[in-house]
């Protein structure tokens, strides 16, 4: 028998697949085995796209707009997001400061592939989303993590932003609100953010608003350019419509930002993908200028009530411990009390990814660990469910968290 070999790149060796793609894909090995698996790992609306929104496309499919697109997006869908942000935003971001791309993601890998070089440092606040350090590690970048805690609600203090800062540092990276933790910033913890940014002029501003619809305050969150609007020439907006209309598979996002950085980035995707699909720019244009955006409200609404249940079911359980969501829909669970305890079958607890996998293998229910987002002893959950399957993981969490006993002291000793 012959093998081939070959060197793969050190860039493709500096990163890793996402960790909720593999907590997805192990769920799905089990339920191809006939295991009743409930997957709580991905970042999906349960919903389905807004019947309107489909129409659109249909009608775009029957006029034929089926041939390339330019690499920036459609004149059409630039001008509909120009539109988002007066209408939504009172920010003015003409056409030619918009690219549409193959999703958020791409956005994001655009801009930091347009800006960084060797040893640039990038400063993220973890728990983050697990791409973006993979994301500035593949582009030649340095991610500086910074851990922040449940004592500041999960959010970057200015303190703790101005340690991290050095000569080397090209971008602080923002999401709220966040994923995994659902945290929301106000509009004086992000004056006070902004205030050790204009002491570092140098230092870009990725600005993560893709889950700005689905917030559960009791007011709207505040938008980081109200707060300081003299960083607008140094910030990148970066949003879509996966969460806000359920058009995950779509796959549209877009970036707003200086002229010279969008233009950059569009260099890059016309080397990389092109322009995005012509039928799901049609789609998400006629999203964006609907009247009727009641879909979104009823969604938020939805979510909300099940980050309250969640919230409530899973702090009830011993071990366990959930700061209530402030928007996006996860829920990030510290699970700190179940370290050291041992499972039926002898093995011992050490870590959030043993707990995340005794959920599976106990009782089905999928989630990932905390250490994926940075920040341990953690496990992150969708609650982008129905009811009735986060009523069922609840029960399920609370039997095989039951079933868990506390070491002997010989045995923690050991």
């Amino acid at each position: 028998m012959t093998t081939s070999s070959f060197q793969l790149s050190q860039r493709v060796q500096r990163v890793k697949l996402s960790a909720n793609a593999a907590a997805s894909q192990r769920a799905a090995a089990l339920i191809a085995q006939d295991r009743d698996v409930l997957v709580l790992t991905a970042g999906e609306p349960d919903f389905d796209t807004p019947q309107a929104i489909k129409q659109a496309a249909i009608a775009a499919l029957a006029r034929g707009e089926t041939k390339y697109t330019p690499t920036a997006g459609t004149p059409e869908l630039r001008r509909a997001i120009s539109a988002k942000y007066r209408r939504e935003n009172a920010l003015d971001y003409p056409p030619a400061q918009i690219v549409v791309s193959n999703g958020a993601k791409q956005v994001i890998f655009n801009a930091l592939a347009a800006t960084l070089d060797a040893g640039d440092e990038v400063v993220l606040p973890a728990p983050y989303w697990p791409s973006f350090p993979d994301i500035v590690a593949v582009n030649d970048g340095t991610p500086v993590i910074v851990p922040v805690n449940e004592a500041t609600a999960f959010k970057l203090t200015p303190e703790v932003l101005e340690r991290a800062i050095t000569p080397q540092t090209r971008w602080l990276i923002l999401n709220s609100p966040g994923n995994p933790s659902g945290a929301v910033y106000t509009g004086a913890e992000l004056a006070a953010l902004a205030e050790v940014l204009r002491r570092h002029p140098r230092v870009l501003v990725l600005w993560d608003e893709i889950y700005e619809h689905i917030w559960f305050t009791a007011e709207a969150p505040v938008h980081l350019l109200h707060v300081a609007p003299d960083l607008r020439e140094r910030t990148l907006l970066v949003n879509g419509a996966s969460k806000t209309y359920a058009m995950t598979g779509w796959r549209i996002g877009w970036g707003a930002g200086p002229r010279a950085l969008i233009d950059a980035m569009v260099v890059i995707q016309s080397q990389a993908s092109s322009g995005p699909n012509s039928i799901g720019q049609a789609a998400v244009a006629s999203a964006l200028v609907a009247e009727d955006q009641s879909f979104v409200t009823e969604s938020r609404a939805i979510y909300a009530r099940r980050a309250a249940f969640v919230s409530r079911a899973l702090n009830a359980i011993p071990g366990l411990s959930l700061l209530a969501p402030e928007g996006a829909f996860f829920a990030y669970v510290h699970c700190g009390g179940l370290i050291g305890r041992v499972r039926p079958d002898g093995r011992a607890i050490q870590s959030d990814s043993d707990v995340v996998d005794w959920l599976l293998d106990a009782e089905g229910v999928a989630a990932v660990d905390g250490a994926a987002y940075g920040l341990a002893p953690y496990f992150r959950i969708s609650i982008a469910a129905s009811d009735t399957v986060l009523a069922d993981a609840a029960q399920r969490i609370a039997r095989a968290i039951g079933a868990l006993k506390v070491a002997e002291p010989e045995a923690l000793a050991a």
